[in-house]
């Protein structure tokens, strides 16, 4: 694209969240620096790209986390200003969904139905999600690539399945019998990858209900995620250590992962487990 009658490109780099992140000003100017690299190693560029970071927040707690990364920055405003000069700052965009009503969620079909389930992912109300989930079938249905549609319609029912722990096999038949009114495709997907969760050890939680089964799954994945990045930051974790991180539930697990930049020792860790 032309920018400043100049050829070039500008990168949006995406991140979205379900709590407030304290650190992400930090997180995401560690993905800029990434991707900066991975160009110049590629491309051998002389110019790095221009690169727009934008947070999706579909969480139910208010944002009050400064956008800039100055604010992390201890006794930054009390600089002088030939000071500030070698310091690094920028600030990302927040895009707060949790409060957009349907009529406020715009865009070509597959915004709609992505910004439609992360609005109401964490909604506390099962047949809200199940609406919404309705609804965005309706939007991907209207997608003149039918191929298209059902790959992101699974992507969508492998995403809700993960994060959801209410939604029963009961529900997930009732989603099929009327999604099949208005997308028989996805129907037929949602009832295969049901089956295939199963297939993929989660028999045992599908009985007792599938969100047990799929809490379980997805919790033993992002242990093993912080044992290796409290590793990576910390060095070895001694016995003790990894054995009281085992015992904690999701929600502590995807704390730690956040916060793993904040880390200096293991006494840091110790809050979450103690």
């Amino acid at each position: 694209m032309n920018i400043n009658n100049h050829e070039g490109y500008i990168y949006f780099l995406f991140e979205h969240k379900s709590y407030p992140a304290r650190y992400i000003a930090f997180q995401l100017l560690k993905y800029m620096i990434e991707i900066w690299e991975t160009k110049i190693k590629k491309e051998e560029l002389n110019k790095l790209p221009v690169i727009i970071p934008l947070v999706i927040y579909h969480g139910t707690e208010r944002w009050k986390i400064s956008t800039a990364l100055k604010e992390m920055i201890r006794g930054y405003e009390e600089l002088p200003a030939d000071a500030k000069r070698y310091i690094p700052d920028y600030e990302y965009i927040l895009y707060n969904i949790s409060q957009f009503t349907d009529e406020q969620i715009k865009g070509e079909a597959l915004d709609k139905a992505a910004l439609t389930i992360m609005r109401d992912i964490q909604t506390g109300d099962t047949l809200r999600i199940m609406n919404s989930f309705l609804m965005a079938a309706k939007y991907l249905s209207e997608l003149s690539n039918k191929q298209t549609g059902m790959e992101y319609f699974e992507t969508m029912v492998r995403y809700i399945f993960n994060v959801r722990g209410d939604i029963s096999p009961k529900d997930v038949q009732t989603l099929a019998v009327q999604i099949e009114n208005t997308y028989p495709e996805g129907s037929d997907i949602m009832m295969t990858l049901a089956e295939k969760l199963k297939e993929e050890g989660l028999k045992e939680g599908l009985k007792e209900g599938l969100e047990k089964g799929l809490e379980k799954g997805k919790r033993e994945e992002r242990l093993s995620t912080a044992i290796k990045l409290l590793t990576k930051k910390l060095g070895p974790l001694p016995g003790e250590i990894k054995s009281k991180i085992s015992k904690l539930d999701l929600v502590t697990l995807e704390i730690i992962i956040d916060d793993i930049f904040e880390y200096e020792n293991l006494e840091d860790v110790k809050k979450y487990i103690n």
